[in-house]
């Protein structure tokens, strides 16, 4: 075990430090700070996908930045995606010659942060802390069991992740993040489990989403602005897809 941490060193200062800037903007619990903090991650991610896709495009970051504008004034952002897919048909159309390929960033990882935003302001800070948490114990549940007690591989698109360390990662985290629902107050014990169980499998295939992003550009990492971690994209892969399936769970089963 103390050989993983000495091994990782570079990673658990990283994973540190963002964990102390994310508890400070979420003690603020201010939705201006988080607007723009999610900004920031918005657009290097944004980029990141930019490349990983191969695309070209300058203007595609203006739209990506009206759209997080836009996000700051309307009450749904996560409805904003269907704008952008209705101005994608109609340039599609109108423009016989408009690259396709330019939907692919908006789909991932834009859509996925605007339910970021949504999620904090439909079930507030709690909510967060609660898919933090969870998507966390994942990822580190299934690193630490699959490098003490991995022997089965999970799936091609990422061969170092092992089923035994999946099913461990999604179980600890499905442990606690079920209870971190019962404390925040307000979620019955079948809807905290349910969340978080389904957050959870999602972050495990946000994860291999990304791993096969990487697979197809031929890059290790999805850029290298976090040293031990990679890219933004490295590091927030799980909650893009964490982030969406919580509030589809949350909207679904809340009244239960």
């Amino acid at each position: 075990m103390k050989q993983l941490f000495t091994e990782y060193q570079e990673r658990w200062f990283t994973a540190i430090g963002l964990l102390a800037i994310i508890g400070i903007i979420g003690w603020i619990d201010n939705f201006t700070l988080m607007w723009a903090f999610l900004g920031v991650v918005y657009m290097f991610a944004f980029y990141e996908s930019m490349q990983l896709f191969k695309i070209k495009a300058p203007s595609a970051y203006v739209w990506a930045a009206v759209i997080w504008i836009c996000a700051y004034f309307y009450p749904n952002p996560d409805d904003l995606f269907f704008l952008i897919a209705i101005i994608f048909a109609a340039s599609l159309a109108y423009f016989h010659n408009f690259d396709k390929k330019l939907i692919l960033p908006f789909l991932y990882p834009v859509s996925a942060i605007l339910f970021f935003l949504t999620l904090y302001l439909d079930f507030g800070i709690d909510a967060m802390f609660w898919l933090l948490i969870t998507v966390a114990l994942t990822d580190a549940g299934a690193f630490f069991i699959g490098k003490i007690f991995g022997k089965t591989k999970f799936s091609d698109t990422s061969p170092n992740k092992t089923l035994e360390g999946v099913i461990g990662g999604v179980f600890i985290a499905t442990i606690v993040g079920t209870a971190i629902g019962l404390f925040i107050g307000y979620y019955s014990f079948i809807v905290a489990l349910l969340v978080t169980f389904f957050t959870s499998l999602a972050a495990i295939f946000g994860d291999l989403f990304e791993s096969y992003l990487k697979r197809v550009a031929g890059v290790k990492d999805s850029g290298d602005l976090l040293p031990g971690h990679g890219g933004i994209l490295d590091r927030i892969d799980g909650y893009l897809f964490g982030a969406v399936i919580m509030i589809l769970a949350l909207r679904s089963l809340v009244l239960i």
